[in-house]
């Protein structure tokens, strides 16, 4: 199988109630792959109409990753490109289970959704037809009750669908599909339910025949991710393992991140949700399946969901000082069931919660106190269906801040609209940088650097070379910006090929060579420098984007709490990332990147690169 033959857009306009599809030229694959690099390119040009005022209408592309669906290990993932209405820029989610691996069985590389219907619809994908259908009686319902009706209509199928976070404008509601899989970030479910589209529903198409040489690459390939010892601790616990781990470093934030360690972590770590876990869970053809099934069989916090993941369990714990499992599970499954991005959602309550303490809210914020997992559930559900104080948190902490004032901005944890996930940049300071720069907004996953907080000292090795061995030194800041720009390099390829991260960046299990020597296998000939060439095509596209829509160095910041209050540990060491410091990276790392002081893509880089916001 040539993967460039993966080469069908459908379009489909909500308003005209129209589908058309057309063909991508081969080379347009061969510079920008699949998934997230392709999804940036066909956005690019509704983007520019935006930023030139001459359009309005927020384009929807879903893209499977060239590899998603193949045998290669961890190839399962999609990606959903949209102008974020959290940060008014470039924006995506990217998701697991088996919906990517059902949309490139049908032959689809892009699904593109313009226009808004009158009324609520849903898609339906299967092979050589795409279609509209009235959703009617599936608007209002959770993601779980709609699955479960369209499931029992399309036996076989997987879907992905918004709940009513997401039909009520909610700002960073998610897409959620296969019983609890995220898409989360960036408010992708508010674009959906502006469009009144409710789900989309793909069909198993066939899977593709591949080449021998590939399928000696792939199991290859799965045999070094099934030997990694870091793969075989996802596989044991899941995420949450990274709970008491982190707990102990500094980088578990807590009470809004006024500290970076909970007193109370033992009671939320992994070894604490193991008696609650009924089932493991995987992505399609996921040799790791770190996923898992949880539940709650009694009580007030009766419930059962999947996960909660790492990022979850922080985001609705420590962060918000809960140390009650159940209210933490229960709260995992409301974020699920009404569509909403976890880190996002306990960043609100977070903020409310502090907001309250020093006495901002008045009558709304009365009973939100620290550690309430019934007032966390309470919040949750209100954001959902925005009443009360939640219409004000389902804006976002940046614009909820704005609108209580006295302050409470430096209460508002967020980096260009979008809530900062859970590392602590004054413990892990490449993390603070790769928050700071990521183009979709603070983002854990745009970079994921993790050599030196992983004490990955072979991938340093191998790969940094030049910035061993003090890039294993946290409090090292000299080669940080080094390790940003090749785990965002990485980062993109893995999006954009559908390949889980937890098998390159997250481990290093596969390095960008094993996945070179698969694409050369499938006819797209290229070794690890050019791969990650793509990679950097892309993060140079992606941030064109956003200077077009108007932003610039100034907002590679972070919230004024990281950089002018320290964080003191329980062995009594006070951490900080002064701004001075925090500066002094990014202007490495613009140098890297081969962009200006205010951080924008120099014509050199852009012509080294061929690319620009109209031509990749």
């Amino acid at each position: 199988m040539n993967v460039l033959a993966r080469n069908s857009v459908v379009e489909v306009d909500l308003a005209r109630g129209t589908v058309d599809h057309y063909l991508i030229v081969p080379e347009l694959l061969r510079r920008v792959l699949g998934g997230r690099g392709l999804g940036a390119a066909l956005i690019a040009e509704t983007l520019l109409q935006v930023a030139n005022g001459r359009a309005n209408d927020d384009v929807v592309v879903l893209t499977p990753g060239l590899l998603t669906g193949s045998p290669w290990p961890g190839a399962s993932r999609y990606n959903v490109t949209f102008r974020s209405p959290l940060t008014g820029v470039y924006g995506y989610a990217n998701g697991g289970g088996a919906f990517g691996a059902c949309l490139a069985g049908c032959g689809i590389a892009a699904l593109v959704v313009r226009g808004a219907s009158s009324l609520p619809v849903y898609l339906v994908v299967q092979p050589g037809c795409v279609s509209i259908r009235p959703a009617g009686d599936l608007w209002g319902r959770t993601t779980g009750e709609t699955e479960a009706y369209l499931k029992g209509v399309f036996p076989g199928a997987s879907v992905v669908s918004i709940g009513p976070a997401g039909e009520n404008g909610v700002l960073f509601s998610a897409l959620i599909n296969d019983g609890g899989r995220a898409a989360a970030r960036c408010g992708g479910g508010a674009v959906w339910g502006a469009k009144r589209l409710k789900a989309v529903v793909a069909l198993p198409g066939r899977r593709g025949s591949y080449s021998a040489a590939f399928s000696r690459e792939a199991v290859q390939a799965t045999r070094k991710v099934v030997a990694d010892p870091g793969s075989a601790v996802l596989s044991a616990w899941g995420t949450p393992f990274l709970v008491a781990l982190k707990n102990v470093v500094g980088d578990l934030p807590t009470q809004n991140r006024r500290k970076a360690q909970f007193s109370l972590a033992d009671r939320v770590d992994a070894h604490a949700l193991e008696p609650y876990r009924t089932a493991r869970k995987g992505c399609l053809g996921c040799p790791i399946a770190c996923g898992r099934i949880s539940e709650v069989r009694g009580g007030e916090f009766r419930s059962r969901t999947a996960g909660p993941e790492y990022e979850s369990i922080d985001a609705l714990g420590p962060l918000c000082c809960c140390a009650d499992p159940e209210a933490i599970i229960h709260a995992n499954m409301l974020c699920n069931e009404l569509g909403m991005d976890t880190i996002s959602t306990g960043n609100v309550v977070a903020f409310a919660m502090e907001c309250e303490e020093e006495g901002l809210l008045g009558a709304e914020g009365e009973g939100l106190t620290w550690g309430s997992g019934r007032g966390i559930a309470q919040l949750i559900a209100d954001i959902a269906y925005r009443r009360g104080l939640g219409a004000m948190l389902a804006l976002g902490v940046r614009r909820a801040a704005v609108e209580v004032g006295h302050g409470s901005l430096r209460f508002a944890m967020e980096v260009k609209g979008m809530e900062v996930p859970c590392q602590d940049p004054r413990v892990v300071k490449g993390f603070g940088l790769a928050h700071a720069t990521s183009n979709r907004g603070a983002d854990h996953l745009y970079a994921l650097p993790t050599i030196d907080t992983a004490r990955l000292e072979r991938a340093g090795r191998d790969l940094l070379p030049h910035a061993m061995p003090g890039l294993l030194d946290l409090d090292d800041v000299t080669h940080k910006p080094d390790m940003v720009k090749f785990s965002e390099e990485y980062c993109a390829v893995s999006d954009s090929l559908g390949v889980c991260k937890f098998t390159t960046t997250e481990t290093y299990a596969l390095y960008p060579r094993d996945l070179a020597q698969a694409l050369a296998s499938l006819g797209l000939p290229l070794d690890a420098e050019s791969l990650l060439e793509i990679g950097e095509r892309v993060v140079n596209l992606e941030r064109l984007l956003n200077v077009r829509l108007g932003l610039s160095g100034a907002d590679d910041r972070l919230p004024r709490r990281f950089t002018e209050e320290r964080v003191v540990l329980e062995s009594g060491e006070s951490k900080g990332l002064p701004l001075e410091t925090l500066n002094s990276m990014l202007k490495r790392y613009y140098m890297l990147r081969g962009w200006d002081e205010n951080g924008v893509p120099l014509e050199s880089t852009t012509r080294r690169l061929n690319v620009d916001e109209t031509h990749v």
